[in-house]
């Protein structure tokens, strides 16, 4: 889980008269990895595209082309799967392409007409504004007329500032008309200094309101004929959207194989082809080469990477076929096969014994091996980035933690169920790969939510699960766990601050072991400076925090909240069993000698690190940092039990018994009670709120929507905050710790058909 699937690294050599049926055996098996050659061997060149290339990329180009022009989705794909043969690809395919050209072209026409009749209503409004014949507002031999939008005064004003000689303005609505006798220039040089923005006055003659008619009378026959047109379109995509996603999918297999000698290395009779594939799946690959064309070729497994920083053997392993490469597979015997030759200093894998030569020395690609469960969580890893092939896949952690983290912090059953179902949703109404990983992770997350609903006794805020199931059926005095709200339960609250700083110190212990363990393959002494002394850091620190030294400096519920202060179940006559045990566990903080050899080995750690790399001595503070990060644990639990506390208490109001720190809330759910009278065995001291639902029926109308908005705000708020945060402690904090990504993702030539069928 922890680790990729194990690659290898495959050649296969082969005559040139068999290079189609291997190129179709490997597509169907669709297992190998291709690797590019470089054009880097002594004699061997990049393979040319097989015959029909060119012809096949040109019908793929128009398909999509046309698929573009008819909006085509996968949903057009129709029931079952289609056969699409060579004769169909040329005769309906140009019937289609003229049909749909045909229909495109007059949509365009359409639409371009439409948008030029838009336009010139637009001109022409200020002028039906304005009520003046068009004719009236131009070619005149000694008068020039100018129309704009602005003020008429300001038009005065300007006008009047200089010797312009006799003019008129005419304005209505903000649109200004000025005739004058003088030189189209010079008024408009007049004009620049008024409120005035010019238009142009358009073709046209007569009343400007009669042509806006016909205008606005024009664009609705467009709009209407545009519509049959988009009716057409549409028609002609029910009817060939299917055909046309079946023809590419055929045409995109049928180029695959056509181009695949491009990534080949050749010489005039012979090529090789270089991959990886799952080292479980060698003897597979090898067996189906052999079965389509026996010994016209040869099949080599030339080595299995390890999960070292270069993702290659240290030491070459005895893997069958793996001597060198056949240049003639079946035409000289691998003794024959010419070698190709690396320039020293190349990246070019050369194994331990000097027999292979490989085509490039790239990382092998990623295949994330975790199981079922755990695999919606590798879309969360992958948003980061694909891990290498060298390092730890951290999917599985994710798996552990976030679930865990989201459900501790929003611990609803309510919400919790909503959460599932959105989850539910997301996974089976999308194919979307990415949305349905993430609808899994939602069920996983809506699942903790409830396990902690149940803990807490809440749905939707309510104690009701404590009512009914924990003093009800099971007979306790309330639930076994508090969120730590009320004053009566302060404690929790602070229980649940010291759990989430070990919750953290777990968590960064995890992702630096991780990262001692990737280190150490650089020698012990690396990965004591780099990552063991964080580890001592981050160790000695805190347990110098929860010991006894200094003990006056320190918060006091650091030695408190573990030895049962405070937390004693409200209504409870005795301490509950959970509270004995608190009592049995005493912890009043780790000893002083604890303490000191924490500092000691904090400073030991400090030392490490300054020898390792002394720069990052300016980060030493991290250990301490990075733990108090994940108090925002406790921090968002309650946010969000006071936000739903809140709903709750708008509409149901809220009434308490007990006083100071022994007070404890009660929703009216039944009713609201005065103050002085005795509920369940307690006094009522006080009212909160009285409630919408007991003010009547407006303020139950009212109420109820308060109650459904205000907790669908705080469901979403779980997501942006409670996911948000969770996701958060995972990426910066954890994976920050080991993790540096750019894996190169699992491609296998070859394309599984899901329209079509051979």
């Amino acid at each position: 889980m922890l680790r990729p699937e194990r690659m290898s690294r495959v050649s296969v050599t082969g005559s040139k008269r068999v290079m189609g049926e291997v190129i179709e055996t490997v597509h169907d098996l669709h297992l190998l990895h291709v690797t590019d050659y470089g054009d880097d061997w002594e004699g061997f060149e990049p393979g040319n595209p097989r015959e029909g290339a060119d012809e096949v990329a040109e019908k793929l180009v128009t398909v999509r082309a046309l698929e573009s022009i008819l909006d085509v989705t996968e949903g057009d794909a129709g029931p079952g799967a289609q056969i699409v043969t060579d004769d169909a690809l040329d005769e309906q395919l140009e019937t289609i392409r003229e049909e749909v050209n045909e229909a495109d072209d007059r949509r365009s026409d359409l639409r371009n007409e439409l948008r030029s009749v838009e336009d010139r209503i637009d001109t022409m409004e200020p002028f039906v504004e304005l009520g003046i014949d068009l004719d009236l507002l131009r070619d005149y031999a000694t008068l020039t007329v100018q129309v704009g939008e602005g003020d008429a005064e300001s038009v005065r004003e300007a006008l009047d500032e200089i010797d312009l000689g006799a003019y008129e303005v005419f304005a209505s609505g903000g649109v200004v008309a000025v005739a004058a006798r003088a030189d189209p220039e010079e008024l408009q040089d007049a004009l620049v200094s008024a409120t005035f923005s010019a238009i142009e006055v358009p073709e046209g003659e007569g009343d400007p309101e009669e042509y806006l008619s016909e205008l606005r009378h024009r664009k609705q026959q467009l709009e209407a004929k545009l519509s049959t047109v988009e009716e057409d379109v549409e028609d002609l995509r029910l009817d060939y959207g299917g055909f046309l996603l079946a023809a590419e999918e055929t045409l995109t297999i049928q180029v695959d194989k056509l181009e695949a000698p491009l990534a080949f290395a050749t010489t005039a009779n012979a090529f090789i082809a270089e991959g990886w594939i799952p080292s479980e799946r060698y003897a597979e690959f090898e067996a189906a080469l052999r079965d389509a064309v026996g010994d016209h070729v040869e099949v080599s497994e030339l080595e299995r990477a390890s999960y070292d920083e270069h993702g290659h053997v240290h030491d070459h392993e005895d893997l069958a076929g793996g001597e060198g490469h056949g240049a003639e597979a079946g035409e000289r015997s691998a003794a024959e096969s010419p070698t190709p030759d690396a320039e020293e200093g190349s990246d070019e894998e050369v194994a331990a014994d000097g027999g292979t030569v490989t085509m490039g020395g790239e990382n092998p690609p990623v295949i994330m091996d975790n199981p079922g469960a755990v695999k919606p969580f590798e879309a969360l890893t992958e948003i980061i980035n694909r891990p290498k092939y060298t390092e730890f896949d951290p999917s599985v952690i994710l798996f552990l933690t976030f679930p865990a983290f989201f459900g501790f912090m929003i611990g609803d059953v309510g919400y919790g169920l909503l959460y599932v179902l959105l989850g539910a949703w997301l996974v089976s109404s999308f194919e979307s790969d990415i949305v349905r990983s993430l609808g899994g992770v939602g069920l996983w997350a809506g699942g903790f939510t409830v396990l902690f609903g149940f803990l807490y006794g809440e749905i939707f805020g309510l104690h009701l699960v404590t009512t009914y199931l924990w003093e009800g059926l099971v007979g306790l005095h309330g639930a076994p766990m508090h969120k730590g709200l009320q004053p009566a339960d302060v404690a929790y609250a602070q229980t649940w601050l010291i759990v989430s700083l070990l919750a953290g110190m777990v968590h960064l212990f995890v992702g630096y072991v991780f990262d001692f363990a990737k280190t150490i393959r650089h020698g012990l002494v690396d990965a004591v400076t780099e990552s063991g002394s964080w580890i001592l850091m981050m160790g000695g620190l805190w347990a110098f925090v929860f010991s006894t030294v200094a003990a006056g400096m320190k918060p006091r519920f650091l030695f408190t909240v573990f030895g049962g202060e405070g937390l004693d179940v409200p209504g409870a006559s005795e301490p509950t069993e959970a509270v004995e045990v608190a009592y049995e566990l005493g912890f009043t903080g780790l000893p002083e000698i604890v303490g000191w050899l924490g500092l000691a080995a904090f400073a030991v750690g400090l030392v490490l690190l300054a020898l390792g790399d002394l720069i990052e001595v300016v980060e030493f503070l991290n250990v301490l940092v990075n733990v108090l990060s994940y108090t925002r644990l406790a921090a968002v639990l309650l946010a969000k039990a006071g936000m739903a506390f809140v709903v709750n208490l708008l509409f149901f109001g809220v009434y308490v018994t007990g006083e100071g720190s022994h007070a404890t809330w009660h929703f009216g759910l039944g009713g609201m009670p005065e103050v002085g009278t005795m509920v369940h065995g307690h006094e009522v001291t006080e009212v909160m709120f009285g409630g919408l639902m007991h003010s009547g029926i407006g303020g139950l109308l009212v109420g109820l929507l308060v109650l459904v908005v205000g907790h669908l705000i705080v469901l979403g708020l779980g997501v942006t905050s409670a996911g948000l945060q969770a996701v958060r402690l995972e990426y910066v904090e954890f994976f920050g710790k080991f993790f540096d990504g750019g894996g190169t993702a699992y491609l296998p030539f070859g394309q599984q058909r899901e329209y079509t069928a051979e």
